[in-house]
């Protein structure tokens, strides 16, 4: 088994935890060592899946080659914990719930560092970049393209033909609409509907979403 370690000690953290082991049930692939935080008050604590070995200090310091999956919803942090995680032995796995569907599996692509959750749904011809959270029953329809850093939160749904820049955030039950192109820096509140080509940089809300 391949050691791996979840940067992020929160409930988010957590449920990639869950997931692992859930992955590890089909197939045993991962041995938890534990977590790595940027909160200097959680280190040596535990929580019910391991303890808290440091930030990213800790982290450029491990001295034995480990995978880390970033358990983080904010995507301008992720960004900035991947820019200085600078140890060579450290790797960054997809990890996919076991629920996750592809409808044409050889049509889709992902970089690396991806977080796919349970009961994801992924069409055909879409291309997906680096370090993107997919938090559970999110619908990604064909020829979509997403590309890094971005999180979804559950029950997003991203139609046909969608292209995704990066660093956006996409909040509960947010919908985009066919044909849609979405920037840089966006965010989508909760149940916001996307009709039209976003602003980088603004929050959207309502249906039809509009600027805040």
């Amino acid at each position: 088994m391949k050691d791996i370690a979840i940067f992020g000690a929160g409930g988010f953290g957590r449920e990639v935890a869950c997931l692992i082991h859930l992955i590890n049930k089909k197939s045993p692939i991962w041995n938890i060592i534990g977590f790595f935080d940027d909160n200097p008050s959680l280190k040596g604590e535990h929580n019910e899946y391991g303890e808290v070995l440091g930030g990213v200090g800790a982290l450029n310091e491990w001295d034995k080659p480990v995978a880390i999956a970033i358990a983080i919803g904010n995507p301008q942090i992720v960004k900035n914990v991947v820019e200085r995680i600078t140890n060579e032995n450290v790797s960054y796995p997809n990890i996919f719930a076991p629920s996750t569907t592809f409808l044409d599996e050889d049509n889709i692509t992902f970089g690396k560092g991806n977080i796919i959750c349970s009961q994801c749904l992924f069409s055909c011809n879409v291309h997906i970049g680096d370090f993107n959270v997919f938090n559970g029953f999110i619908t990604v329809g064909h020829d979509a393209t997403i590309g890094n850093y971005n999180s979804l939160m559950p029950a997003v749904r991203i139609s046909g033909e969608v292209k995704i820049g990066n660093c956006n955030f996409f909040g509960v039950d947010a919908v985009v609409l066919q044909r849609i192109k979405i920037g840089n820096d966006t965010k989508i509140s909760a149940n916001s509907v996307i009709i039209r080509k976003t602003k980088d940089g603004e929050t959207y809300v309502g249906n039809p979403a509009s600027i805040l």
